[in-house]
């Protein structure tokens, strides 16, 4: 099949409904979870608020259009280069330089949702990733890894979905091992969680602090956090489409998370 012939099956596929689009976003509002940050190193990112400028009144009378108010890595997010120092001075690493041909790559996605569930310290390991793999095929290279969790479940209710108690929040993720892993034994694209972040809620204790944005951006690679549905999606053969917005020497953005399956 050609290019071209490969291209038109898709548009196909799209309109008569054998490809499936699945949404992998969180809503986007003032309910939204959001990161906590010590407060002895930085303010919050403050919530995200929605303000009108008109709705079909005398302040507008054919439209309805608002204002908002947020931070690059709120809701389901895409973390740039750019967003740690690690990443600081690759010329394109931040998300109006990165390369759009990186923006859609095939998903690999490792389910964990039963670990997680039993455990929501549950870390995933080199181990685990080359099993996923012996079962499902090879990663490849230029390929995004996605880690299911079904955290999702908890996004209507920040406490939840935080989990955090008196010895720091409690969410599962990677080790600092299985990202080594996948930036330079597989050269992924990136690496994508279902929970606020990219890493494990117990990750900057870890002997890499915040292995997965350490290591992520020092290869000049890509997060995403907060993700969607990723239980609509198969072990392999879904495309992810993660494209954040251009914003000028942006770290990061909110995102539209879209993947597509075979219906």
């Amino acid at each position: 099949m050609t290019q071209k012939e490969t291209l038109a099956a898709i548009a196909a596929g799209l309109l008569d409904g054998t490809l499936k689009v699945i949404d992998c976003t969180a809503p986007l509002g003032p309910d939204t979870p959001l990161l906590k940050l010590p407060p002895e190193l930085a303010d919050d990112t403050p919530k995200i608020e929605i303000h009108k400028i008109s709705e079909y009144g005398d302040r507008g009378p054919f439209w309805a259009w608002n204002w908002l108010k947020l931070g690059e890595h709120s809701g389901t997010h895409y973390d740039a280069p750019h967003h740690w120092i690690t990443g600081k001075d690759y010329p394109d690493g931040s998300v109006d330089t990165v390369d759009p041909q990186k923006f859609v790559a095939p998903a690999n996605v490792i389910d964990c949702s039963k670990e997680a569930a039993e455990d929501p310290d549950f870390l995933l390991t080199v181990e685990h990733v080359k099993a996923w793999e012996a079962e499902h095929g090879e990663i490849k290279e230029g390929e995004w890894v996605l880690m299911r969790t079904d955290w999702d479940r908890f996004n209507g209710n920040e406490a939840a979905y935080l989990n955090a108690d008196e010895h720091g929040p409690h969410t599962p993720g990677p080790t600092a091992e299985v990202i080594q892993y996948l930036m330079e034994d597989r050269k992924a694209l990136g690496w994508g969680t279902q929970c606020i972040g990219t890493d494990a809620g117990a990750a900057g204790g870890f002997e890499i602090p915040f292995p997965a944005h350490n290591l992520l951006h020092k290869h000049n690679r890509y997060g995403l956090a907060s993700l969607t549905n990723l239980d609509k999606l198969p072990p392999k053969g879904a495309i992810l489409i993660a494209a954040p917005l251009k914003i000028v020497k942006g770290t990061g953005s909110p995102i539209r998370a879209l993947a597509l399956v075979a219906g």
